[in-house]
């Protein structure tokens, strides 16, 4: 077994909620934010769906340079949700097949002239692409819990989605 395996297969399951939240984003309120330092919903939506298409990055590079990032910034749902499903498939796509001798190889994220990371790719995808994007997602639904907007089932069924 392919220690990538359990990785797609989690991304497959978290695309379905994160999906969810994203079509529940109201379009009048994209560049809302609840606090001035927060990301508003159109910008920490787009962090989100550009989470995925760090895979060619982590898997084909052995560093990334953040003063290189250019940061995808999406000006509508429907351009967001493309985006998000298009890096998705992209993702699944180029993690297929990936040998664990190759995920073991170490990967670093370089910011202001130090190393921010240096792990395993392995690692580096399972913090990125699942972790890192369901943290965002639970901000997303604290954000449309704050606009009164009905919070999707995620892990179970929310407050506002009818029990069985």
């Amino acid at each position: 077994m392919n220690l990538i395996d359990g990785i797609i297969q989690e991304i497959q399951y978290e695309r379905i909620s994160t999906r969810e939240v994203f079509n529940r984003i109201p379009e009048n309120k994209w560049d809302w934010k609840p606090h001035e330092k927060s990301m508003s919903f159109g910008r920490l939506a787009s962090h989100i769906t550009e989470m995925y298409g760090w895979a060619d990055t982590v898997l084909n590079h052995d560093k990334f340079v953040l003063s290189t990032y250019k940061p995808f910034i999406a000006t509508s749902k429907s351009e967001l949700l493309e985006v998000f499903d298009a890096n998705v498939d992209d993702a699944i796509e180029r993690l297929t097949g990936q040998e664990n001798t190759h995920l073991m190889k170490t990967w670093q994220m370089i910011g202001a002239e130090r190393v921010l990371i240096k792990s395993p790719r392995i690692v580096v995808l399972k913090a990125f692409m699942v972790n890192h994007t369901i943290h965002h997602r639970g901000q997303m639904s604290l954000y449309l819990r704050l606009a009164d907007v009905p919070l999707p089932s995620i892990y179970g069924p929310s407050a506002d989605e009818e029990r069985a």
